[in-house]
């Protein structure tokens, strides 16, 4: 499918991003909430200039310390995800993409408000199915991006959990317990985009990475209000923008 849309200065933008190509810079922040994109904008960016209100998926590029960062929302779901991404690399030149987003754990010593860096992520979507029929493609991390990650956090002082996550395509699973083959495997938390998103870096040779914060805990219960999500994980976005 190739749709374009012009915008009323004569330049081209995407289907699903209204923004000109200058708009937004290389390195990309992405929660899957908006109103997360909108409280980095307004509590740690610099001169924050909201590109992009199609769908109430927020956009902004500002400065962080001195270096220009765009956040864009994803939306929940490898489908939702796949889009945004896609039209970031391909129709906007992004090469860095930073998933922020939240996750449940499954495993007992990865706490409520943890950090996750996802090394790789396994996943019950189908979706790599239509590219790699009959075959099975292991999505992973940049490892440049990984390491620094993980060298940041030492630095600043914040304990992360390094390892696999499973992508999955339902929210609401039948039969409910079905987490735990991926917990006995190892398996460090669950999340919905992670995989998509390490798809679409090898396909188009850019450097991706998930950092996560558990919201819930599958096997202790735990739960973070709505709220707590959109405004209390800022250890996980301090993180991120550092690596900016």
């Amino acid at each position: 499918m190739s749709v374009e849309f012009i915008l009323k200065g004569g330049e081209k933008m995407s289907i699903h991003i209204a923004a000109k190509k200058s708009d937004i810079v290389e390195t990309v922040l992405m929660p899957g909430d908006p109103m997360r994109a909108q409280y980095i904008a307004n509590n740690y960016l610099q001169n924050a200039v909201c590109y992009n209100q199609v769908r109430g998926m927020f956009g902004y590029t500002g400065t962080y310390k001195g270096k220009k960062v765009s956040i864009q929302g994803s939306g929940m779901g490898i489908p939702s995800m796949s889009i945004y991404a896609h039209e970031l690399i391909n129709d906007y030149g992004v090469k860095k993409i930073i998933r922020i987003g939240s996750c449940g754990s499954l495993q007992k010593e990865v706490n409520i408000r943890d950090i996750v860096l996802a090394q790789a992520s396994s996943s019950d979507t189908n979706i790599n199915g239509r590219i790699f029929p009959s075959m099975t493609f292991c999505p992973i991390a940049s490892f440049n991006l990984l390491l620094k990650a993980y060298n940041k956090a030492v630095e600043m002082g914040i304990k992360v959990n390094v390892g696999n996550v499973f992508t999955t395509d339902l929210f609401y699973d039948e039969p409910s317990d079905s987490w735990k083959v991926w917990s006995r495997y190892g398996v460090l938390a669950v999340e919905m985009e992670t995989a998509g998103l390490y798809t679409l870096a090898a396909r188009y040779n850019i450097e991706a990475l998930s950092i996560l914060t558990v919201s819930d805990h599958l096997i202790t219960n735990e739960a973070c209000t709505s709220e707590e999500r959109e405004k209390t994980f800022n250890k996980m976005l301090e993180l991120a923008l550092e690596l900016v």
